[in-house]
């Protein structure tokens, strides 16, 4: 079984139906007893890093993620669930993450590479739409996936991994960042899987039969 959390953001519904497409049966639940019976956990996420971590406190599920991400269980974070992962999240201030993979999440910014190209000063932050995915590396999550596939993203934040061997993929947007990240059993995906037709329905297929 599958569990979607439901903490309050959104989005979540499209989650669930794409990975029936894939050939399961998620439940949506905020009820930690489900969440940890699960055979698999997925973490999805729209909005500001804080709303979402504070979604997560309310519902007395902050910790209980900590401790079912380090115990092996299967962990898929999407969009700010992914970012939610890393230690620290630097949008509107500073705010601790579920510290499962080392790292921070930072706001695109582009200044100081405008020496070298003026051009990035015209990106636009939130960065919204179609982009490839590069791979870092062989792992699971890629399996049949098209080498600079297309992705769709929403975010402004992306993360700064500490240690480039949890990077799966990454995706220039002014520079390369981390599209997908994976330490343990513990993934990431920064786009959403959802709407990313066959790259993201290969990508979730392949987390619900690999994990």
């Amino acid at each position: 079984m599958i569990a979607v959390i439901d903490y309050g953001a959104g989005n979540l519904r499209n989650v669930c139906k794409a990975l029936e497409h894939v050939g399961t049966q998620p439940v949506l639940t905020s009820d930690i007893r489900i969440i940890e019976s699960a055979d698999k956990i997925v973490l999805p996420g729209v909005g500001a890093f804080a709303d979402c971590r504070q979604g997560l406190i309310d519902r007395g599920l902050f910790e209980p993620l900590q401790q079912i991400g380090r115990s092996g269980k299967p962990l898929l974070g999407i969009c700010v669930g992914m970012q939610l992962l890393f230690d620290v999240g630097l949008e509107m201030g500073e705010w601790s993450g579920l510290g499962l993979i080392p790292g921070r999440i930072v706001r695109f910014k582009f200044d100081a590479l405008a020496g070298a190209d003026p051009s990035v000063l015209h990106l636009k932050v939130p960065h919204i739409g179609w982009n490839q995915i590069e791979p870092a590396q062989e792992h699971p999550l890629l399996a049949g996936v098209p080498r600079g596939g297309y992705a769709y993203f929403v975010h402004s934040y992306h993360p700064v991994v500490d240690d480039p061997a949890y990077v799966v993929t990454t995706t220039y947007y002014g520079y390369d960042f981390a599209s997908i990240v994976a330490k343990d059993r513990i993934w990431g995906i920064q786009f959403h899987p959802e709407k990313s037709q066959d790259v993201g329905l290969r990508i979730l297929r392949n987390f619900v039969e690999a994990a």
